[in-house]
């Protein structure tokens, strides 16, 4: 479903800088509220297309986590796209209006963005750059470049080597269980 790149974000780092782990978890302590107990994540995308697979892959990431508990809406398994996007979030703002929600999704970019994750403190509008209208999706969004935007988006993305959206989710989803336990150590919870 790919978003599109913009330059309004609030932190970027390559998926393989060293230390991309752990300071993606810094940025993740400071803006995902864990004490909330309805946090949900939203992870964009399908497993139909290796560029769009980010989403699905973050969520499945997750969701096999024992000590990650909050609510992963997008897997492997069960992709979370443009027919069902807003279904869900219907449902989660009617379970509690107040859910802050994580969104996860792939993007295209420049040349030089292409492993780049970029979080910004506010809504991710998946599938515009195809041209689709669906919802701001998001309190927080994560982006992750893929491949290169500007040209035949979709045959882009389904030509996509899935080594690097593979890659991305695991570094995401091992920053936010770290986040999360280092959230639990700081509050004497472990």
């Amino acid at each position: 479903m790919h978003s599109t790149l913009s330059t309004d974000y609030d932190f970027r780092i390559h998926y393989d800088a060293t230390g991309a782990v752990w300071n993606l978890s810094s940025f993740f302590l400071k803006h995902i509220p864990f004490q909330n107990d309805s946090i949900s994540f939203f992870c964009i995308g399908t497993d139909r297309s290796t560029g769009d697979a980010l989403g699905p892959l973050t969520g499945s990431h997750l969701s096999e986590s024992l000590l990650f508990p909050f609510s992963v809406i997008g897997t492997l398994e069960k992709p979370l796209h443009a027919l069902n996007l807003q279904k869900h979030l219907d449902e989660t703002f009617e379970q509690d209006p107040s859910t802050f929600i994580v969104a996860i999704d792939a993007c295209l970019g420049k040349n030089d963005s292409i492993g780049q994750l970029l979080l910004h403190n506010g809504p991710l509008y998946p599938g515009k750059a195809v041209g689709k209208a669906l919802p701001p999706v998001g309190n927080l969004s994560i982006k992750g470049v893929v491949n290169i935007s500007g040209f035949m988006e979709q045959a882009v993305l389904q030509s996509t080597r899935l080594h690097l959206p593979f890659e991305m989710s695991r570094v995401i989803s091992r920053a936010l269980q770290l986040a999360y336990g280092r959230f639990k150590t700081d509050n004497g919870q472990l």
